[in-house]
Order: structure tokens, then sequence, then C-alpha cells
């Protein structure tokens, strides 16, 4: 199996790029069009389990849209072959730090996350 051939990272990075647009602008129609339509499909957040297309749709509905806004650091997006990728990243949130990991996979739709996992840290001055 193949490492990160150039074309297929190459769309990976887009799709991630236009999740991360997506959602520090909130919109909420690319959000849950990026999560594949599966009662398989997770998101793990740092206050929630949700389990589900339809769940992670109505948390993405519901959530205010102020304060999206974020600076990633250290990501990371490995390709394996032509269908299956990861992408992890660190971010800062006013005045959080966290981590972010995404399970892609390519289906005949396109490349559509299907585990998500999000936690957050103390900063470093904040460490116990």
């Amino acid at each position: 199996m193949q490492v990160d051939i150039p074309e297929v990272l190459a769309e990976v990075k887009a799709a991630f790029a236009e999740y991360e647009r997506a959602l520090v602008t909130n919109d909420v129609a690319v959000l849950q069009d990026l999560f594949r339509k599966d009662p398989r499909t997770l998101r793990y957040g740092p206050a929630e389990n949700l389990y589900g297309w339809e769940q992670i749709a109505a948390f993405r509905a519901a959530r205010p849209a102020v304060g999206l806004e974020r600076t990633l650091a250290n990501t990371v997006i490995t390709t394996y072959g032509r269908h299956f990728a990861t992408a992890n990243t660190e971010f800062l949130r006013g005045g959080r730090r966290g981590r972010q990991s995404q399970t892609w996979v390519r289906f005949p739709e396109g490349w559509r996350v299907v585990a998500a996992h999000v936690s957050l840290m103390p900063l470093p001055d904040q460490a116990p």
C-alpha cells in the first residue's frame, strides 16, 4: 500500500481545508455534508459523544455561531492508499488549546469524515 500518493494527499488536504473554512464560518450545510451520512459515523467532542450522522447534524445546527475562529498548529494529514486518510491537528481558540483527529474515507460522493475526536487541554501555564 502506498502512503501519501501526491494527488490523493492533495485531495484530502483540500477536503480538510474546506472543513476548517466551514467550521470557523459556521457553514452548517458544508459541515453536515463532510461527515458521512451513516448511523456508524461518530464524533467525540470535549463535552459530548455523538453517535450517527443525525446526532452530529443536530449538534452542528444548534451550536452557537460566535467565537469560532481558531489557529491550527502541527497539522498532520496522511493518506493510506487511495481511499483512507487521517487528519490530526492542534488548535488554539479563545485561550483554549485543543486537539482534533479525523478519519476520512473516499466514497462515491467524495471524501467524508467517518470518525472525529476533539479534546481540550490546559495551556502550558495552566498545567497542573
